[in-house]
């Protein structure tokens, strides 16, 4: 396999295995990753979160090697080079969960108790016993899984901006408490289009309102015809307004440039209903993701090959978090 250049900024970015995932996570994510990967400037880390995972969905971890598995099918399918990535599973490199303990004893816990997201998510997963160390600390495990790469930036959305920042914080003191090992990453923002699920709201898979990467057939297509359109068009002789919108949005990523512009035409005039927009938009997706699904049919019967390609992204992962433990430990002297 061809190795990454040891002068190349690295990038580190990981997804937690907690299902399938969604073109919220196509369009919000791994597009950026897969730009990145070709841009070539950068030697790419990417990899599966599952302890992270377990930070919220520990009383039931019976599908999360299966999670793990299936998402890094998806990654592959939808562009993600082993070639040119370092594709791994997180809790194959032991190292993260000792620079995790060893970050864990210079955060102070003020920190952790004002991420904006701490609270936030309690409430969003209130269902949920979310009272644990894990969940408080999961700030620090994420700080630890960037910096033991040194990484140089993370791909992320706004909404992970304070996140970033405490890694940053974290390294920060580190540093000036031991020694200066640690670069401080940059946040690597990109442009991301709000994709919302079928039923209005943020695409998720707890409100049951994803249309996944892996949908296909009349699964795809009853998800697109169930989507929500403009509220306020109750009839097709009703002029539409287009921006408003989510189904439109959508043939903005997966449309002809010029047939976006005559379904915004024909809509504000009720040339179009609503049912046969959803109607071309399906099929318009079908088309888009027709090769990601024969690569993922080419996967799953290809498991040994997916096997290779895990155990060869964690042996080149760990090469590099031993030999940062290694200078951590100098470090703290122990």
């Amino acid at each position: 396999m061809v190795r990454g250049n040891s002068v190349k900024k690295r990038i580190v970015s990981g997804m937690r295995p907690t299902g399938r995932l969604h073109l919220g996570n196509l369009h919000g994510a791994l597009e950026n990753w897969v730009s990145l990967q070709n841009e070539g400037a950068y030697e790419c880390f990417y990899f599966v979160a599952d302890w992270h995972a377990m930070t919220s969905d520990y009383s039931d971890t019976s599908l999360l090697r299966d999670y793990g598995i299936n998402m890094i099918i998806d990654w592959l399918s939808v562009g993600l080079d082993a070639e040119k990535s370092v594709l791994f599973i997180q809790s194959n490199v032991m190292e993260h969960a000792e620079l995790y303990t060893l970050l864990s004893m210079i955060t102070p816990l003020s920190w952790l108790e004002r991420n904006p997201t701490y609270k936030e998510m309690k409430t969003e997963l209130a269902e949920k016993d979310l009272s644990t160390f894990g969940f408080l600390g999961y700030p620090v495990l994420q700080a630890a899984d960037i910096i033991i790469y040194k990484a140089f930036g993370v791909p992320v959305g706004v909404d992970q901006l304070p996140h970033i920042e405490l890694t940053r914080e974290i390294a920060r003191r580190f540093n000036y408490l031991y020694r200066d090992i640690f670069p401080i990453p940059e946040p690597l923002l990109a442009d991301v289009p709000k994709l919302l699920g079928t039923d209005g709201r943020k695409m998720s898979k707890s409100y049951d309102n994803s249309i996944y990467i892996s949908d296909r057939g009349d699964t795809l297509r009853q998800k697109v015809v169930s989507m929500f359109t403009d509220p306020q068009r109750m009839r097709k002789s009703d002029p539409g307004r287009p921006h408003l919108c989510n189904v439109f949005t959508f043939h903005g990523l997966y449309t002809d440039p010029s047939e976006v512009d005559e379904i915004s035409h024909d809509c504000r005039q009720a040339l179009i209903g609503c049912v046969e927009c959803k109607n071309r938009l399906a099929q318009r997706i079908a088309e888009r993701l027709k090769p990601v699904h024969d690569r993922q049919d080419y996967f799953y019967s290809h498991l040994n090959e997916l096997d290779e390609i895990i155990a060869d992204g964690n042996a080149r992962a760990s090469k590099i978090a031993r030999m940062t433990m290694e200078e951590v430990r100098d470090a703290i002297k122990i």
